[in-house]
């Protein structure tokens, strides 16, 4: 596809996307998962893929003949329960389709077929081929797909992950911050609240000093926060509280700064030596940091999309995804999927108006790349 050729028509594209929404397929759902991906699997099938199930649910799909090939990322789980449908029905208004998954990623997976369709139909797949990954726990964590991913990277020409632009907007990420979860637990003393409440030592008492300890060390202009999100603890009203736990969610802008943080976590003491910290978690995904190779990548998307007739942007972003992990590895340009909104939110959607220019940049892209 050229800046003259017709762009895609949605009247192609929202069947494909009605069928993926139509499977509700949440985090830890392995059946519901693998049905979105039998799906999948016959479309790249129908296009000559080589295909590979890998353990732990995801799946590789390899067009062409294999030497760096360009990477698509893409993954098939949604943070939406069974029988949301119910009540977030697949339906088009206006220039928006909604539903569980539209935005986040479905169309993002959806976009990656038409542009591996349309390279298949016009000529073939470019030198070094193309691979397809599909996994099915990005929203958790990756935690079984993360050494796919990585070993994809190391052999990949370049990474294009089919996340949605920044939410309403053309802007593509051209880095996001690194992900962190810590699980902070206080191990105190408990005693009668009324009778003896000196023989007690506060867990309770003790997280609530420690909380501006944690959030002191963020650094926002570092592009770094720390927030305790969520707190538990005690027993009974009366009783003086031998337990509490504080969860604790980081986001880092820097590696350095993800080190600096994770160091400052586990210096954390208490004033009273007969409660026991015990602290785990850790970053789970490194910081994608914008770099040279990912804004060459980005230079040649926007040059793409000029030539489309509409004008692309960039950001950097405090959300991750699969891209921090191969953002070290490989050339890595992410928000490649559909525009829209509502992003894990009842309003989620895909701007129709402006889908269609965001295949067409990929499709671009991946013969470029």
């Amino acid at each position: 596809m050229t800046a003259s050729a017709p762009l895609p028509d949605v009247a192609h594209l929202l069947p494909d996307l009605h069928e993926l929404v139509e499977i509700e397929s949440p985090s830890g759902n392995a059946q519901a998962i693998a049905r979105v991906m039998d799906v999948v699997e016959g479309w790249a099938r129908a296009l000559g893929a080589e295909v590979e199930h890998l353990p732990g649910g995801t799946r590789s799909f390899l067009f062409g003949k294999q030497d760096r090939p360009a990477l698509i990322l893409t993954h098939a789980d949604t943070v939406w329960p069974l029988g949301t449908l119910d009540t977030m029905p697949f339906r088009v208004e206006g220039n928006r389709v909604y539903g569980p998954g539209t935005y986040d990623m479905k169309a993002g997976i959806v976009s990656a077929i038409y542009a591996l369709r349309t390279l298949h139909q016009s000529g073939g797949w470019p030198a070094g081929g193309v691979q397809l990954l599909i996994t099915p726990d990005e929203e958790v964590g990756s935690h079984s797909s993360r050494a796919h991913i990585e070993a994809a990277a190391r052999q990949a020409r370049a990474v294009l992950v089919v996340e949605p632009p920044v939410a309403d907007s053309h802007a593509l990420k051209t880095g996001r911050k690194g992900v962190g979860s810590f699980i902070l637990a206080l191990h105190g003393v408990a005693s009668h609240a009324g009778n003896k409440p000196e023989e007690g030592a506060s867990a309770i008492a003790e997280a609530a000093r420690l909380i501006p300890v944690i959030h002191a060390l963020a650094q926002p202009e570092a592009g770094t926060t720390v927030s305790v999100g969520l707190i538990r603890g005690g027993s009974a009203v009366n009783v003086i509280p031998a337990l509490c736990t504080l969860e604790i969610d980081v986001r880092a802008g820097s590696l350095a700064e993800g080190k600096r943080v994770t160091a400052g976590m586990h210096a954390l003491t208490a004033t009273d030596a007969r409660i026991r910290l015990e602290l785990s978690g850790g970053l789970n995904r490194p910081p994608f940091e914008r770099g040279p190779h990912t804004m060459a990548l980005y230079a040649r998307a926007q040059a793409l999309a000029s030539g489309l007739g509409f004008q692309l942007t960039e950001e950097v972003v405090g959300g991750g995804s699969d891209g921090n992990f191969t953002a070290p590895l490989s050339p890595t340009l992410d928000g490649l999927g559909a525009p829209g909104d509502g992003a894990h939110a009842t309003h989620e959607h895909v701007r129709l108006d402006r889908w269609p220019l965001h295949v067409a940049l990929l499709t671009g892209l991946l013969r470029e790349v």
